[in-house]
């Protein structure tokens, strides 16, 4: 038996992206017992993943995972965070460790100077370089996310449309999301149902759109959790989606996704992650100021917010169609 510990702690798009590194080196590598190291937080991500052998929770104090971690003896250590913290935990275990290439010059060229230096390669292809000395190689299943049965939701119990489009009106920074006027308008020209998806922090926004369409819109945001969410994903006929974790998460259960993005950039190598294509990117092109961040912002730098301002609301509806 040879034993891997995977490094991942944030966030729930970027694990959900070590999925198919997980599944390869269990299916692949003959005799492999593989363990994983997040936070506590992301427990639900991973707990029904049926390609772990265990799963290491951090709350608060490293120190306290290390030793735990120690005690596992294992033989290499895979890092896909790649900072401090996974420098720290690969340096106490004094185990063999390989790491993915983050390309932060090349980022910070794309940002701040618009210079274009970044490969054309899905971070998941990065994440998956880090096995190349193991011999095990890309499968092409795209990722995984496994919803447990007990949140499984049935449409009928909550009211539900049978056949919907899910609209995830969340994402974590402000400059990653339409304003609200902008996901009304897309509302007013979708002929289906639309159910809302996203945390709390997006329940305002939800509330005000189930008010303005009070006979198409079901609002679900922020009254599921996040398997149950997953599990609206799977029933949805497509995704409108931010760049966000649950757009990973549509792209691990193989759904029509129609993605929007704002500051950010699909050269950073996160766009939807699918094995059968079936997604679209509707973004504002050839505007100078983007992307402006490699994550997000609370507001536009600039003030005037031309990537999400100037999305084509008919784009995204001809993506539907």
């Amino acid at each position: 038996m040879t034993k891997f510990l995977i490094l991942r702690f944030s966030s729930i798009g970027d694990i959900v992206l070590t999925t198919p590194v997980i599944r390869c080196l269990k299916q692949q590598y003959k005799n492999a017992e593989v363990h994983y190291a997040t936070k506590v937080g992301f427990k639900t991500i991973l707990e029904n993943n049926v390609y772990i052998d265990k799963l290491h929770l951090l709350n608060d104090n490293i120190g306290e995972l290390i030793t735990d971690l120690k005690a596992e003896n294992y033989d290499y250590i895979i890092d896909l965070h790649n900072n401090l913290r996974t420098r720290i935990i690969k340096t106490r275990l004094g185990k063999p460790s390989f790491a993915f290439k983050k390309y932060n010059v090349e980022k910070f060229l794309l940002t701040n100077f618009k210079i274009d230096k970044m490969p054309s390669l899905h971070i998941v292809d990065r994440y998956l370089d880090t096995l190349k000395s193991f011999n095990v190689k890309n499968d092409a299943k795209g990722l995984d996310y496994f919803i447990p049965a007990k949140d499984e939701v049935a449409l009928s119990e909550f009211n539900l449309p049978k056949e919907y489009i899910g609209f995830v009106i969340g994402a974590k920074f402000a400059t990653k999301r339409m304003p609200l006027d902008k996901i009304l308008e897309v509302c007013s020209k979708i002929e289906l149902a639309i159910v809302l998806l996203g945390g709390k922090e997006d329940i305002e926004v939800g509330v005000a759109v189930e008010k303005a369409f009070p006979k198409k819109v079901f609002n679900a945001v922020g009254k599921f959790n996040l398997n149950q969410s997953a599990s609206l994903v799977k029933q949805a006929k497509q995704i409108i989606t931010h760049d966000t974790g649950l757009m990973h998460i549509a792209s691990a259960l193989q759904k029509d996704i129609i993605s929007i993005w704002g500051n950010t950039t699909t050269k950073f190598g996160m766009y939807p992650y699918v094995s059968t294509n079936k997604f679209s990117v509707i973004e504002v092109n050839d505007l100078k100021c983007r992307p402006c961040s490699k994550i997000g912002y609370a507001k536009c730098p600039k003030s005037h917010f031309k990537c999400m301002n100037d999305i084509s609301v008919d784009d995204i509806i001809v993506a539907l169609k």
